[in-house]
């Protein structure tokens, strides 16, 4: 009976084994992740690596990480939740924490990645530990990881996209900047005496261009060339000679030069300025501004255009889109307008870029604004909107003066192609289309010959050759070449005789203008800008980096001539040459340097 009894007895049943994670498919999707974003940090060539690589990838990464945890992980229900949960709560703390420190943008092209290096990484490490410590640890990783974030600062990226990171505690450049003109607006004690305005600032009542001047972006014709002007190249003998230094705010804008005057733009917490300084010592001398501010996270903040000097007037567009006319020489406001209210323009991911064009009494600027509002012209002494027209609605370009087929009219590249316009009435006298897809132009077109214009993009869509025909009231436009290996984005070009020179990306290189062929190329400039010495035949490259390089304009091969430091921090600023002087500005600071003059064969002899 007894032995029945215990047949019966129902056996214990063992405890099962939960289901062994499946880790397979996320050390894949990693992978897939790894290998796009180095196919990626070749350079950004094309808008499919740039996109897919910093963008696109990161979230599609992400998002098959949830969904191989939640349907092919073989987990238990509740840590196929738990673990994606407690992300998003992380997630969603640690932004909080970092605000404008670590904006959303940023940690998708970063943060990102570091999930998923932690995620899969971790799993991986500890594949032979028991799953509630696996479990533990990849929590605890997630909130050492939005921990670290929080006390990161993004500063922003280069050209090529690296990013550079600073401790969030730490003062900004701005921050010292603020803190510098802070101190210097305190007021002085009895026996402290105010500074005095140096005698060689002190101009007459209106001032007037004259040689030698650089009034406008990137000079009289906006073509980066400089005539009439050389300079000694013997830098380890004789090289630039520091005049001045000082803090500067954050923004892009480069640097008008007229007499002893400088005019550039600048970011000070939420004002926006147009700011007049002294060329002989940097001292500020007048400075105007809006309670605005702009910020995106590749370059940061501030106002990207440069000031214009016309007739006695500095004209100045800043990134949200206020246009001011300024008296140039006591910075007193004449008028202004809000070019978005006047257009209906919405305000481009990068900011408003547009340095002002004064022609025929009108100033105009790219706007972007819908139903042929591409331009908007002002009446110069007024500010009474005078037209708008073209259809374009991205672009980071300036309008351009310039003479084709013997006529006189405003270009202008964007998304749509480039665009000419009759100066006064805005008419559109013809247009090349050849859009991009809302991929941004920057650099300014050049016009190569009386017929032929020269329209770079970056991005992967390249340069193009566009030969203009004029008969009576018809105009026709023709693509004479494109080439795909020359790509100039934000980092300019010159043209000197037949050939071009500029960037594609981080490579600096002589291009054929015949054919589109490339004659040299060469690295180690980073995205730099380019200004060309025309008597001299001679290039000078400002790197990213702030070095300055002479190279020679010759098509035969790339030839450095002299290299000089000239200015810390990353830099993408047009240089200025003007009376003898090199201007270098970035982000953080400002710089004169006096050039050494050219020393001719005749006079070097007699030294000798």
């Amino acid at each position: 009976m007894s032995d029945l009894t215990m047949q019966a007895e129902p056996q214990s049943v063992p405890a099962t084994t939960p289901p062994r994670l499946r880790l397979w498919p996320g050390v894949a999707i990693f992978s897939v992740l790894a290998a796009v974003r180095g196919w990626a940090s070749l350079g950004a060539a094309t808008p499919s690596q740039f996109f897919f690589g910093l963008i696109v990838a990161p979230v599609a990464c992400l998002l098959a990480l949830v969904l191989w945890w939640l349907f092919a992980s073989r987990l238990r229900w509740s840590d196929r939740l738990l673990i994606p949960g407690g992300l998003i709560a992380i997630a969603a703390v640690t932004m909080y924490i970092c605000g404008n420190n670590f904006p959303p943008m940023g940690m998708i092209f970063y943060g990102v990645p570091l999930i998923a290096v932690a995620w899969v990484g971790w799993l991986v490490l500890t594949m032979k530990l028991p799953w509630p410590a696996q479990r533990a640890g990849l929590l605890l990783l997630f909130v050492a990881l939005g921990a670290f974030c929080s006390t990161l600062r993004l500063e922003g990226m280069d050209g090529s996209f690296n990013a550079k990171f600073s401790w969030r505690w730490t003062p900004t450049a701005e921050d010292k900047l603020l803190a510098d003109l802070k101190q210097t607006a305190a007021k002085p004690t009895a026996t402290e005496k105010p500074a005095e305005t140096p005698a060689s600032v002190e101009l007459p009542v209106e001032l007037t261009a004259e040689p030698g001047d650089w009034p406008d972006f990137r000079g009289p014709q906006r073509d980066g060339r400089l005539a009439g002007v050389t300079i000694g190249t013997n830098w380890e003998q004789a090289p630039p000679r520091e005049l001045w230094r000082h803090r500067i705010g954050p923004g892009w804008s480069s640097i008008a030069i007229v007499g002893e005057r400088l005019y550039t733009q600048e970011q000070r917490g939420d004002q926006e300025f147009v700011v007049c300084y002294d060329t002989a010592k940097g001292t500020e001398l007048w400075s105007h501004h809006d309670t605005t501010r702009f910020f995106e996270v590749v370059a940061g903040a501030g106002p990207r255009g440069t000031p214009t000097f016309h007739n006695g007037n500095i004209y100045a567009l800043g990134a949200n889109g206020n246009l001011n006319c300024l008296n140039a020489v006591s910075g007193k406001v004449i008028w202004s307008r809000d070019i978005v209210a006047d257009t209906a323009a919405k305000i481009p991911q990068w900011g408003f870029s547009s340095s002002p064009l004064v022609v025929e009494g009108l100033v105009s600027v790219f706007a972007g604004g819908p139903g042929g509002k591409s331009v908007v012209a002002y009446h110069a002494d007024t500010g009474k909107q005078a037209w708008a027209a073209g259809e374009g609605e991205v672009s980071y370009c300036s309008t351009q003066l310039s003479k084709v087929c013997g006529v006189e009219q405003l270009l202008i590249t964007t998304d749509a192609g480039l665009t000419a316009f009759q100066p006064v009435t805005g008419k559109v006298l013809w247009h090349h289309s050849w859009p991009t897809e809302g991929i941004a132009r920057v650099v300014q077109p050049a016009v190569i010959s009386d017929t032929d214009i020269l329209i770079g993009t970056g991005m992967g869509v390249g340069t193009r050759r566009v030969h203009v025909e004029h008969e009576g009231e018809t105009w026709n436009t023709k693509e004479v070449w494109t080439v795909r290996t020359f790509k100039p984005y934000y980092n300019d070009f010159v043209v000197s005789e037949d050939h071009a020179y500029g960037f594609d990306g981080n490579i600096f290189m002589c291009v054929n203008l015949g054919d589109g062929k490339v004659a040299w190329r060469t690295r180690g400039y980073g995205n730099g800008e380019v200004l060309l010495l025309g008597d001299q035949k001679l290039l000078l490259v400002l790197t990213e980096t702030g070095d300055a390089v002479l190279v020679d304009a010759q098509s035969k091969e790339h030839r450095e001539i002299a290299k000089v430091k000239v200015i810390e921090g990353k830099t993408w600023n047009h240089p200025v040459i003007a009376h003898g002087k090199l201007f270098a500005r970035n982000a953080e600071e400002i710089a004169c340097f006096e050039l050494p003059v050219k020393v001719s064969a005749a006079t070097a002899r007699v030294d000798r």
